[in-house]
Order: C-alpha cells, then structure tokens, then sequence
C-alpha cells in the first residue's frame, strides 16, 4: 500500500489548510514551513493516526489551541487548556496601550485583573522587567497554568493571586498602582456569537459578563480610583461597541485623559484613564 505524503493527508483531513497544517506540525514536532517544504514527503501510519484523530476533534469544535496546548501571544508561547481564554491578537492592543504609559527605566507596580492564562501579565513583566506586576483571577486552575507558563518563560516579576475582581486582593497588590489592567468578559449573555467558532469550548466566565456585558467592568472601573497611585493608568479591553459606555464608567469614576484606541481591525477596542 502506497504511504500517504503529507499533501494528502491534508487534503484528507476536511480543516481549513492552516488548521491542518497547526496540527500535522504538531504531531511531527515541525513547523508549518517544513511541512510545505517536505509536502511530499510518507506519513507515518501511527503519525497518520494521530493526525486524523486530532482532525476528527477540531471537526466535531474543539480549539486548535486546546488541541495543540498552546498560543502565541505577544511573541510569548503560551500554555493554554479549556479552562482559560484562548489568548487572541486584538488583546494585543492592550499591551501596547499599557506599555505605552509604563516607563522602562524605573521600578512600577501593576496589576492585571482576570488574568487567565497569564498573557497580558507575563507579556507586560517580560518588557518592563522592572515593573512588580501581579497577576489575580478568580479561578485556582487558570492561575495554576499562567503560574505555569511564568515559570516556563522565565518570567519571575509576576506574582499570581487568587481573587474575585478586587475583592481578596492583599494591600500591598491594590494600593499606589501605577497601572490597572485588564481584558474581562464583556460578551453579552446569550449573545448568538457565543455559539459560534471556538467560544463553546471556552470557559463562559471568561466570555460572558450580564445582560449587557459590562457586569465585569462596571467594578472594575468604579474600583480603580481607589487603588491607582496619583497619575496612574487604568487600561481595558471590551467590546466592539462598549467604547461610550466604559468611557462614560471611567467618566464616572473621575479618571481623566480617557482616551479609546482601535484594534489592527479598526474596531473600538481599549478604554485607558488616569488618576487625576
């Protein structure tokens, strides 16, 4: 019986090429460039095998990210599992936003609210390695695995605090912030997207915050003041078209300098406000 190359066993597999490509690369310990280099090369049958089992999975919904165990965020390769978000490009914005008002030659305090697997906190620590940035979320398995990818990464200016928003923060985690970050839930509850692409797989109090999506960042935006040094910068993401809505919360809460920046697609995305 003739071996199947791996030109075929893509085409077989019934994913979008970049899909199948993610996973053929990850059974073979590769990365996408060899496999277009070596598309004719035999797959191995238990290869084969492990491939088109892991196809059958991303057929039926599963996330490539949960099925390879990983996502690359900030040029960081992270640990990912169903029971933290999937780290996605546009909270990129976010850490541009952040950085942007954090000074690298100088000792900072921050804080990264919900911070799942760890991807704005680790991203923020790895470039302002003189900040003490912690990391607090609600959920003991979330931070067990963004504890896990700080400890991977080398990362050691972030510690990890198991908290509800800013309730059973220690003080010395919530007081004379330089910074306050977060990407919360803001989907609204039984919007129809949810039940779309990977969002069914994903933990749904990562996803989902109300009837109108802002259950999560009302208290934190209404909190911030408080725990901001003078001058200090409260930085979120929210939805597509939250942006009025969080910059009337910030309005609100007296921070002033609101300003909203646009993800790489053009959409609304960051609401950032400091201290007066």
């Amino acid at each position: 019986m003739t071996p199947t190359t791996l030109r075929q066993a893509l085409a077989k597999s019934g994913l979008v090429p970049v899909d199948g490509q993610v996973l053929l690369a990850q059974v073979l310990g590769c990365d996408r460039a060899w496999l277009i280099a070596h598309a004719n090369d035999p797959l191995a049958r238990e290869d084969a095998d492990r491939f088109f089992a892991l196809a059958r999975r991303r057929r039926e919904g599963e996330p490539v990210a949960y099925l390879t165990g990983w996502r690359e965020f900030w040029g960081l390769r992270l640990a990912v599992d169903p029971s933290v978000l999937i780290p996605r490009p546009e909270t990129e914005t976010l850490v541009e936003v952040a950085l942007a008002r954090l000074l690298a030659d100088r000792p900072l305090r921050v804080l990264d609210l919900g911070t799942g697997s760890g991807a704005v906190a680790l991203a923020l620590a790895h470039e302002r390695p003189l900040a003490k940035v912690v990391a607090s979320d609600r959920s003991p398995a979330a931070l067990a695995v963004a504890r896990g990818n700080a400890q991977r990464l080398g990362i050691a200016n972030v510690a990890f605090v198991e908290a509800d928003w800013y309730a059973g923060l220690p003080l010395e985690a919530s007081a004379d912030l330089d910074l306050i970050a977060s990407n919360p839930p803001y989907i609204t509850a039984g919007d129809a997207h949810l039940r779309e692409g990977d969002l069914p797989a994903e933990p749904i109090g990562a996803l989902a915050a109300g009837d109108d999506g802002m259950d999560a960042l009302r208290p934190i935006v209404a909190g911030a003041p408080a725990r901001l040094a003078p001058g200090g910068w409260l930085v979120v993401e929210h939805g597509h078209d939250q942006s009025d809505a969080v910059q009337a919360l910030y309005a609100a809460a007296g921070l002033l300098d609101v300003v909203s920046t646009r993800d790489l697609a053009g959409i609304p995305r960051v609401v950032a406000g400091r201290r007066a």
